[in-house]
């Protein structure tokens, strides 16, 4: 994590009022959390809608805060403690991310996509860690706060710093890209997350695209060769960087010749390393496809095929993402509750699809949320995709999770199919119908929060 003096901080921030007695001080490490702050951390109050983080500076101190910013235009700087002056807080926080970053001799990879940026960035940290000392984003910090924190807890050390980066509207990923001016960037895909906001699918491209404003000269930009709304517009973009495509197709530079989907992960090889069948410990080919990119990631950093083979076998996902699980009687459950879109809830059923070697599959559904003005069209049309041959029950829960129901009605018998408002019942009629030879799928969007149904499983 970042370890500066006080003098050097506020040269960073183009801070003023450090009292000369205090520029000698070090910090290590930044926090804008009172209830995470570590002794020795520098704090940061952010101002937000509905708190100001100048009014829990005591708190800060009380927990070892050595030192903190503060705005201008706050009454009241605490007395006690090393104050450093900015015009804004935030501001303040992503200047010295920045600067820190410019400081660090550290390659940076950038990934972001509307599906698989969380999953496709612990796979490339898991295939580049058998080479090189590794840091990456830590559960969702991928905005214009978190990634700045992110840049500011790496160590001096680290050769590699693996970002994501996410977004809700335009600008945003253009802004996280020039500060943390990646050496590779990613986009795993484009799907429907922020139609709401951005409006369509080309808007979102665009703003997926705002990747290579950072990107280094003589870097490499990754990018899901399948989607034509990057194939059309990438080539148009004059890149001083190389490009590689990844995807099914076999014009892509990466692409699987044979995938083997089983119940606890996947098998599969690819057309630049046939010799070699690497396993996935995860589950769904869309998997494979983020393996893909973080595959031509790794290749233009120098990991061997051999290395990457070995670094799967150690992959460790963030939770809540096509995660198995087994309750105390034997069930299994997959765990993929962390987020949700047509694009993912395909992907998903695909997976459940390809599954064997279970008496019954069943899904368990919830809200798709930020899908705008076709919100409901999307439910429907995501029910009809589920195949009653493969699937033997569908559940769902929330007002528009219903319209999943009411589109799978069109292909179920009505008696196979159950929509419900509240999480105890369905429970309740899941378990009447559920045996431990089953697999069930939980998908929904995070605020629907389907995980507490797999919490009253176990």
């Amino acid at each position: 994590m970042i370890n500066r003096t006080l003098k050097q901080v506020e040269q960073m921030v183009n801070g003023t009022g450090l009292a000369e007695q205090y520029e000698g001080i070090t910090i290590q490490g930044v926090s804008i959390d009172t209830r995470k702050i570590e002794k020795g951390n520098l704090y940061v109050p952010i101002q937000g809608e509905r708190f100001d983080g100048h009014a829990f500076v005591d708190k800060a101190v009380e927990n070892g805060a050595v030192a903190t910013l503060w705005m201008k235009d706050v009454a009241n700087p605490p007395e006690n403690l090393p104050v450093i002056f900015v015009e804004d807080t935030l501001s303040a926080l992503q200047m010295l991310a920045k600067n820190y970053r410019d400081q660090l001799d550290v390659k940076v990879i950038g990934v972001t996509g509307s599906n698989g940026k969380t999953s496709t960035k612990d796979i490339v940290t898991s295939l580049l860690a058998t080479k090189f000392k590794v840091q990456k984003t830590e559960g969702n910090f991928n905005n214009h706060i978190g990634l700045p924190l992110t840049i500011l807890n790496l160590e001096e050390n680290t050769e590699v710093a693996v970002l994501e980066m996410g977004m809700s509207s335009r600008g945003e990923i253009e802004f996280l890209s020039k500060l943390a001016r990646p050496n590779a960037a990613i986009i795993t895909n484009i799907g429907e997350a922020h139609l709401m906001d951005l409006g369509s699918r080309e808007a979102i491209a665009e703003a997926k695209l705002e990747i290579v404003a950072g990107l280094q000269e003589g870097g490499v930009f990754v990018y899901n060769g399948d989607e034509p709304l990057l194939t059309n517009r990438v080539p148009e973009m004059n890149l001083m960087a190389e490009t590689v495509t990844f995807g099914d197709a076999r014009a892509n530079d990466y692409y699987p010749t044979t995938v083997t989907l089983q119940a606890t992960g996947t098998h599969f090889k690819m057309n630049r390393e046939e010799n070699i069948s690497f396993y996935l410990p995860v589950l769904g080919k869309h998997n494979v496809y983020n393996t893909l990119a973080s595959m031509a990631i790794a290749k233009h950093f120098g990991v061997t095929w051999e290395e990457m083979k070995e670094g799967l076998v150690t992959l460790q996902m963030t939770g809540m993402r096509m995660e198995i699980v087994k309750t105390s009687s034997g069930l299994t459950i997959i765990n993929d509750a962390y987020n949700a879109s047509p694009t993912a809830m395909e992907a998903a059923f695909h997976l459940m699809n390809g599954l064997d070697g279970f008496a019954k599959k069943i899904v368990v559904l919830g809200d798709m949320l930020e899908l705008g003005n076709q919100e409901v069209q999307f439910h429907y049309e995501v029910g009809k995709l589920i195949d009653p041959a493969k699937i033997s029950y569908v559940f769902t829960y929330g007002k528009l999770g219903a319209q999943i129901a009411e589109g799978a009605k069109i292909n179920f018998p009505t008696e196979r199919v159950k929509a419900y408002d509240n999480k105890e019942e369905l429970v309740k009629e899941l378990q009447a119908v559920v045996d431990v030879k089953d697999v069930v799928l939980i998908k929904a969007s995070r605020g629907m929060k389907l995980e507490e149904v797999i919490t009253m499983l176990k």
